[in-house]
């Protein structure tokens, strides 16, 4: 589902702030307004109504269409909505079955002094629940669940969540939806990665094969890699299997000739001859390290993260 954001505002989302720019976000439920479940008839309508605090809507049943000025959103069942405060909005539900909605308002204290207020103008309007690896759907269940059973305390829990569920609706993306997109070819290459290692062993791929995933050339595969990645296809995809080496060193008792065979290298002594390439240090001497002292990820940045989220992770055996 793309982002929506309010006109008139530029249609494009700004990209996730980093960790240290996001401002504190902490709501406070309103009382009695949720998190709970309505259920509507066919046909109704609510609105128009000046909202007057923070909201998150989704849909469990049915559909609806949500107008706010110029605005107008098809929601369906795995849609969250965020209303904010001052908006003039209307919703009109599924004239052909009942719909059931759930929903929980809430409210941000102003930001305290020092501290930068966050500018929710730039959230996006509507996020998709079903994205693979995506928290949102499971805390919105959870919210539900405090919702309903209200265990003593279930307010604070409830706003911790909430809390959670707001950062990673504003900020913080699910895989495929990150602060670096990777073009379709792209995309489309780490799915025949991930087919291939899907046993759990990250075997190396031609260029070859690569280029005829991805649906361009081997010369357009490599130039894209290169602008985008910084290195070549072959080169990314290696950085990617010695990124798995990692856990296994420090986390299983696995010799350093298994984790070879898992990470997709011939033997023991060609593993260790090109992590030394790219970690600077052998295998064994990584191993002793603690991992807070150890050299960077050779996946630490943006590109090739995106790349490694889309294949399955690696596990390590004890």
């Amino acid at each position: 589902m793309t982002h929506a954001l309010l006109p008139p505002l530029d249609p494009a989302p700004a990209p996730p702030l980093a960790p240290a720019l996001v401002p504190a976000l902490a709501p406070t439920l309103v009382a009695r307004l949720g998190p709970a479940v309505a259920d509507y008839p066919p046909g109704s309508v609510f609105g128009p109504r000046d909202a007057g605090t923070y909201e998150f809507v989704w849909l469990l049943h049915g559909s609806a269409r949500w107008v706010c000025g110029k605005l107008t959103v098809p929601l369906t069942a795995g849609a969250l909505l965020l209303v904010r405060p001052g908006m003039r909005d209307t919703f009109h539900w599924d004239t052909n079955r009942p719909t059931r909605h759930a929903y929980t308002h809430f409210r941000l204290p102003p930001a305290a002094r020092g501290t930068r207020a966050p500018d929710d103008s730039r959230w996006p309007v509507v996020r998709d629940l079903t994205g693979r690896g995506d928290p949102m759907a499971a805390l919105c269940q959870y919210l539900l669940t405090l919702g309903a059973t209200r265990p003593p305390g279930w307010e604070r829990h409830a706003e911790e969540t909430l809390r959670l569920l707001l950062l990673t609706f504003a900020y913080g993306p699910g895989p495929g939806t990150g602060a670096y997109a990777l073009p379709e070819p792209l995309v489309a290459m780490m799915a025949a990665v991930r087919e291939h290692w899907a046993d759990g062993v990250a075997r190396p791929l031609a260029l070859e094969r690569l280029a005829r995933a991805a649906g361009v050339s081997e010369s357009t595969l490599c130039r894209i890699c290169r602008r985008e990645l910084g290195v070549s296809p072959v080169e990314g995809l290696e950085r990617l299997r010695l990124a798995r080496a990692e856990p296994l060193l420090w986390l299983s008792n696995l010799s350093l000739r298994a984790i070879a065979v898992q990470c997709g290298f011939a033997d023991a002594y060609h593993f260790s001859r090109r992590f030394r390439a790219v970690h600077g240090m052998s295998p064994s001497a990584f191993r002793a390290l603690p991992p807070e002292s150890a050299p960077p990820s050779p996946i630490a940045n943006g590109a090739l993260s995106a790349l490694q989220a889309l294949v399955p992770s690696s596990a390590s055996g004890r």
